[in-house]
């Protein structure tokens, strides 16, 4: 017994010595290694809720119809030009952050663009509405877990809201096009476009209505081209566009076209020096060498002739040899197409894409009613008119620079990714912060009937739903708190559609207006926002480590430390217990083992 207490004592006192040597109180073990760390408890939590807001303000002045614009300027040696935007997925795709909430709100930002499309600044700003409400909520001793519970009831709440107000008028062509016009109007409203949004919401429902269902829209070309206005732009319903140029001395313009798509270098009738080292001795034997690769060019021309097209569309570059051979035999001759190009190509004319040309009977080929050169500006493009697939359609955009025509080719590809879900989900909401009102209302109503703190969370939910009609009537240069009071008392006497009329300043019923919004896309924002900041709560602690920088010794030697303690302090405190030294290796096998 004596000698059992001994070894105990003598552990508490090396662990004691070792841990005061490292400057840690007695009672914490350190396992990491050198140059990680780790935060907890309150620090973790703070750090994680300021990186998600310092996120959120910094998109927060971009919401809404009159929401300010961002001037993204490139760092010194950058390849990225300087770009004006205020889609709120461009924007935080640009910023470089190392903090982990700040990186999830990134994370969720872009998945709302790539999922619907349009909400990118919405979701971003409501989560961080409902991590600054939990802060609140922390300061009054609440614990995260209660917080996270009474948040994820609160979302239950404002789903059923949402799935309550939504109307379909999918049955009714007539109603369901009217509805899908008026959710482009109001997606474009913040845009660049918003000055000519009647011009650009019919060219992309038309647009979107020409895919009978799908959600494919890399079926819908957008071209650029520099002069004209906005209002120049246009929808070219029955053809593709390819903004490339045929080849010298190949035919203008084809008719009932059999196309060839390839992926293969065509650029190998001359000697590739690059890597590579020729010894001759004479200049005959290198003239040798090039006719051998003309030969072998030749070669392949024949092949490509065999297949019995009319068009030979190729990725890659296309040399003199090549293009003079397939010119003489009457191909239209078009290279460097591109990967896009050639992928999209293929989708619009049922054609496959070939690397080789051993079997022409495998090959299928491409048709085109019409292939013609076209001007659009100062520059010529090619028209691809009776494709097989109808689906496909263009749109030339039209502007003064390239800054206004990459804001307007990201303003119209979130319209058509919002109408092309809405065609899916065919249920619509109003707009103007209506749905954020309905939801907290409903919110609050169902936070009466829980008992306990989990009600206070409720509470806090619907306040960070409530922010975002705030922070929108704000960018707008109206009395915020007055307007979103009058909004609030309107919502409970009954007026579901009511939200804020943002050019007048006064509360409107949003259907009479023509603002609406897809019923998938405001759900989508309100999952995914009330998620992130859920598992941002229940978040801790904060551990920074690169790679391998928790070695196998460091481990052995923190379990064998912790586990010396532990039994020593077991002991001291009159528990009984084996030899530490045994009990140590046993456990210390077992750990190895699963490690």
């Amino acid at each position: 017994v004596r000698s059992a207490e001994a070894s105990r004592c003598r552990a508490v006192r090396a662990a004691s010595s070792a841990m005061m040597m490292d400057g840690q109180m007695p009672g914490s073990v350190n396992v990491l290694a050198q140059g990680a760390g780790q935060s907890r408890g309150e620090h973790a939590r703070m750090s994680t809720i300021i990186g998600a807001l310092a996120i959120s303000d910094v998109v927060k002045s971009s919401l809404g119809p009159k929401g300010m614009d961002k001037i993204l300027q490139p760092m010194p040696g950058s390849h990225n030009q300087l770009s004006v935007t205020n889609d709120g997925a461009t924007i935080l795709k640009s910023i470089l952050v190392d903090n982990p909430a700040a990186k999830v709100l990134i994370d969720i930002s872009k998945t709302q663009d790539d999922e619907v499309g349009d909400g990118t600044t919405s979701v971003c700003v409501l989560a961080g509405e409902l991590l600054r409400q939990a802060e609140k909520l922390m300061e009054q001793q609440l614990h995260p877990q209660l917080i996270v519970a009474g948040y994820r009831r609160a979302a239950d709440a404002a789903r059923k809201a949402l799935e309550e107000m939504s109307v379909d008028h999918g049955a009714d062509e007539a109603a369901f096009r009217q509805d899908l016009e008026r959710i482009a109007a109001t997606t474009l409203s913040s845009k660049v476009l918003s000055q000519d949004k009647a011009h650009f919401s019919q060219m992309a429902v038309d647009a979107v209505l020409k895919l009978k269902g799908s959600s494919h829209v890399e079926q819908i070309q957008i071209i650029k081209k520099g002069g004209g206005t906005l209002r120049d732009s246009y929808l070219d319903r029955d053809a593709f566009l390819l903004d490339k140029k045929i080849g010298v001395g190949c035919p203008r313009t084809v008719r009932n076209a059999k196309i060839l798509l390839a992926n293969t270098p065509m650029d190998t009738d001359k000697v590739k020096i690059y890597g590579t080292k020729v010894k001759t001795d004479s200049m005959a034997k290198v003239a040798d060498i090039e006719a051998a690769e003309r030969a072998k060019m030749n070669a392949k021309v024949d092949k490509i002739l065999a297949h019995g097209c009319t068009v030979f569309i190729n990725r890659q570059l296309i040399y003199n040899l090549p293009e003079q051979r397939l010119a003489d035999n009457g191909v239209m001759v078009i290279e460097h197409a591109d990967f896009e190009g050639v992928a999209q190509l293929a989708l619009v004319t049922r054609a496959d894409i070939v690397s080789t040309f051993e079997t022409p009977s495998e090959v299928k080929l491409g048709e085109c009613e019409l292939i013609e050169e076209v001007m659009i500006g100062e520059d010529k493009l090619i028209r691809f008119s009776g494709v097989p697939n109808a689906e496909a359609c263009s749109i030339v955009l039209r502007g003064a620079n390239h800054h206004i025509l990459d804001e307007a080719e990201r303003s119209l590809h979130d319209a058509l990714c919002v109408l092309s879900q809405t065609v899916r989900n065919t249920k619509v909401l109003p707009g103007g912060g209506a749905c954020e009102m309905e939801m907290a209302k409903a919110i609050d109503d169902a936070a009466r009937e829980v008992p306990g703190k989990q009600a206070l969370a409720m509470e806090a939910f619907a306040r960070g739903l409530r922010a975002l009609p705030e922070i929108i009537a704000t960018n707008g240069g109206h009395d915020a708190a007055d307007l979103v009071a009058k909004l609030k008392a309107k919502h409970h006497t009954g007026g579901k559609t009511f939200g804020m009329d943002m050019d007048k300043g006064e509360v409107a019923d949003m259907y009479e207006l023509g603002i609406m919004e897809s019923f998938k896309v405001k759900l989508h924002v309100l999952l995914s926002a009330a998620e992130a900041a859920e598992m941002l709560l229940a978040s801790t602690p904060l551990f920074s480590a690169h790679r391998g920088s928790v070695t196998a010794d460091t481990v052995i030697g923190a379990l064998t430390l912790t586990l010396a303690v532990s039994l020593a302090l077991a002991g001291h405190h009159g528990h009984s217990c084996a030899d530490p030294a045994t009990a140590s290796a046993s456990i210390m096998g077992k750990h190895l083992a699963a490690e």
